[in-house]
Formats: C-alpha cells, structure tokens, sequence
C-alpha cells in the first residue's frame, strides 16, 4: 500500500482537499444524469459507486475526524447504499500508512526521542493505520509490543474537519441546523477524548480490570512508562482482526462462543459498569487460536447517566413499550416527544418508535436469540428503507432523542453487526452471573 509522506494539518490545506472532492462528486451527477437522459432505467449504483470512491480517497489523505466519521458511518449497514459501506468500512483498519520517515519524525515530536532509542527493535512499517493513529510492531527487554502513534495534526483539526462534514450529515440525517449543536458537541467532545492517549491508557486499563474475570476475554498490557498524549505502548496481541475471522469456515459452536463473550462483555459494561465501550468496529477485536475475544482499543467510552439509562431499558420490555401512556412518558423523558410537538406530531413519532423499538429490542424479549436469523435483519433492513423514504417524516422537526443516543445506539447497532458476522445464538441473560 502506497504510504503518505506529508498529511495536510492546517485549516487551508484541509478545506481545499474538501473542495477537490466535491468537485469530483459534482462531476460524477453530471456523468451519471448525462447518461440516464439516454437511458432512464440506468440504476444509482454506478453513482454510488463512484461517489463513495471519491470520498473515501480524499478523506484517506486527511486522515483524523473526518475520516473517523466515514468510519462510524460504514456500521450503518441500513442507511448507507452497500457502496459506502463497503468502502468506508476500509477506514476500520485499512487506509495509507504514513511513511517510515515520517513516522520517525513524528515519535521524535511527540516523545522527545526516536524510536530506536526507546525500544530494542521497531519496525518502521506499520502493520495497521486507521483514522486516528496507526500501528507499529516493536521489541523491549523481550516483550513484543505494539506501538500506536497518532497522526500529526488530528487533535487540532477536530472542530474544523467537523464543521466541513456537518452539512452532509444534517442532510442524511434529517437533522435540523438550529437545533444539530448538542449533537455535534457529543461528537466533538469524543473524537477529543480519543486523541489523548494518556486518557485511553487510562480507561484501557480500568476496564480491563473490572472486566478480566469474564471467560474467553483477554485485554493487552498498557506501558505507562512508554506512552504519552500521542503514543501508546501495550502488549502485541496475536490474533485475527473479527471481520477476518468472519470471513473464514467457522462453526456454529465457534460463533457462538466469540458471540457470547462478546455480549457478556457488553451487557457487563453498560448493565454494571454504567460506562461502554462505544466504538464496536471489527478493526477494535482480534480473535486468537483459541477462540477467545481480545479488545484492543478504549479510545471512545460512553458514560451512560441513570436519567438516560433508567427509560432507555424500561423501553426493552414488551409491556412497557405496548402501554401507550407509558411509553409516551419515557419518549419524553428521552427527548423523543418534545414540549412543543403538535398533536399529530405526538402521534406520528409515537407510532413510529413503538415500530421501531418493538424490533430492536427483540433480543432482549427471550431468553436467546440468534443474531444469525435472516429474517430479523430483513426487518431492520425494510423498516430503515421504510422511514428512509418517508415525506412525512422529512417535513417533521427530525431533531429526535437525547444527546445520549448518539454513542449508546451506535454501540448497539455495532454489536448487533458484529454477532450477525458471528451469526452467534446467545444466552441473553448469561452476563448476569459476572455482576457481583
């Protein structure tokens, strides 16, 4: 893969490699409508196909927030075209490298010393760059490790790459501009935390230790000693990133034990921990030869506050999601329902959630569930293109929710993907033994 020797940090440089890039997408709706006046059955999937390329490349020059977004989005299997999810998926563990020179310069910057100074061997190629910061393999006193290093300019260009991405976002999201701040504050205040690597090593190691007795689980060793605001040092972890173990001839009884871990860990965390691991990306979890689920990355926890957590899981149980009275109290304490909604607004967004929460909150309604089952995600898939196309709904004030949805339901609807790649038959309530 070809490596980056420079990476634009300024706002200038940023916005201009933006601009490029819409010019490019501008000029993919000119090619594809200019074809479809001579053939009108032409589908968008060239479009898609060739919007989703374009963007991908410039945002894989910039690397930091924006790509970090195209990243979040690519788990949103059910409202992105197969197009962009495909190759914003590539942003979880795949994207140029920077250069060895680089590299070496920017450790040098950030830890005072070179690397070949601080470890006994460091390999100048990375073996894994994402959005934020990219991976090193090194050696020290015989310990293998592996040496993550944040891209130059990420943390400072947060707020300016959120501002370029905002439009697009409002757009897709049908999210009103007025009222988008709390919203995009939530986002800003993550990628933030994300950059501080002090932070991360801290939160890697207290979730490690509150969550080490759960079976099949297994978590790297942080290096304070050899760790900063941008470099973190921890234990090499031998295994095979999940989406790659997906794609080899499993069994059934292999799924279903990384599914099980995985849910256990989950539900430990939010149901007892009352603080989540909200990035459930593939590129976060390796798989070792003994099946047993390694987490590698703590960069984006979520605190779930008692007024979010308390109505958010009285909406998981039937009887109370079908108690009309109810469930219109708890949509209001969630921001769903708001003060000056009109009546037939009230109702509209009623009916709308009780659809929608009745289906997602089904693997909560028994005592297992088999993420496998095709039917459960034909059903997601119809409800997401339902509402997608919905007039009515796009007239509406979109702003729904509590600032809180943002990360819990993205950590949701990632885990959920991630056991349908395991296609895992869980015990839905088998965490519950690991609480005390």
């Amino acid at each position: 893969m070809k490596t980056l020797d420079k990476i634009p940090t300024g706002k200038l440089g940023r916005t201009s490699k933006m601009v490029s890039t819409g010019a490019k997408i501008g000029g993919n709706y000119l090619k594809y409508y200019s074809k479809k006046a001579f053939n009108p059955k032409l589908t968008r999937d060239e479009l898609d196909n060739d919007n989703a390329s374009d963007i991908y490349d410039g945002l894989k020059s910039l690397k930091g927030s924006a790509l970090k977004v195209a990243q979040m989005l690519s788990m949103e299997k059910n409202i992105l075209p197969n197009a962009y999810v495909e190759k914003f998926s590539l942003a979880q563990f795949s994207v140029p490298p920077l250069s060895a020179p680089l590299v070496r310069k920017t450790f040098k910057q950030y830890q005072g010393d070179y690397p070949e100074n601080i470890y006994d061997q460091f390999t100048p190629d990375s073996v894994n760059a994402a959005s934020i910061g990219q991976v090193h393999k090194a050696e020290k006193d015989g310990r293998k490790l592996a040496v993550k290093i944040q891209y130059p300019g990420v943390a400072e260009s947060i707020s300016s790459d959120l501002k370029m991405v905002k439009p697009v976002a409002l757009k897709m999201f049908n999210i009103k501009g007025k009222d988008s701040d709390k919203y995009f504050k939530e986002v800003e205040d993550k990628l933030l935390e994300e950059t501080d690597y002090i932070l991360e090593v801290k939160q890697s190691k207290a979730i490690s230790e509150a969550c080490k007795h759960i079976p099949n689980l297994k978590f790297p060793v942080y290096y304070e000693d050899m760790s900063s605001e941008r470099i973190i040092t921890m234990d090499w972890m031998q295994g095979m990133h999940l989406s790659e173990f997906a794609k080899t001839d499993f069994t059934q009884e292999q799924g279903n034990k990384i599914g099980q871990t995985l849910w256990n860990f989950y539900m430990y965390q939010i149901h007892h921990l009352k603080e989540v691991h909200a990035d459930p990306h593939p590129g976060n979890f390796l798989i070792n030869d003994q099946d047993e689920l390694i987490a590698i990355d703590f960069g984006c926890m979520k605190k779930i506050p008692d007024e979010f957590y308390t109505p958010y899981f009285e909406l998981a149980v039937p009887k109370n999601i079908n108690n009309r009275a109810f469930f219109q109290e708890k949509l209001k304490q969630l921001e769903i329902l708001r003060p000056d909604d009109k009546p037939d607004e009230v109702e509209y967004f009623t009916d709308l959630f009780h659809e929608m929460l009745s289906l997602f909150t089904q693997p909560f309604h028994s005592e297992t569930f088999d993420f496998g089952d095709e039917e459960f995600w034909g059903k997601i898939s119809n409800l997401s293109e339902k509402y997608s196309s919905d007039k009515q709904l796009r007239k509406m004030n979109g702003n729904r929710g509590s600032k809180h949805f943002l990360y819990i339901n993205r950590t949701f609807f990632g885990l959920y993907n991630l056991l349908n790649d395991l296609k895992a038959n869980i015990q839905v309530n088998d965490y519950k033994q690991y609480l005390n």
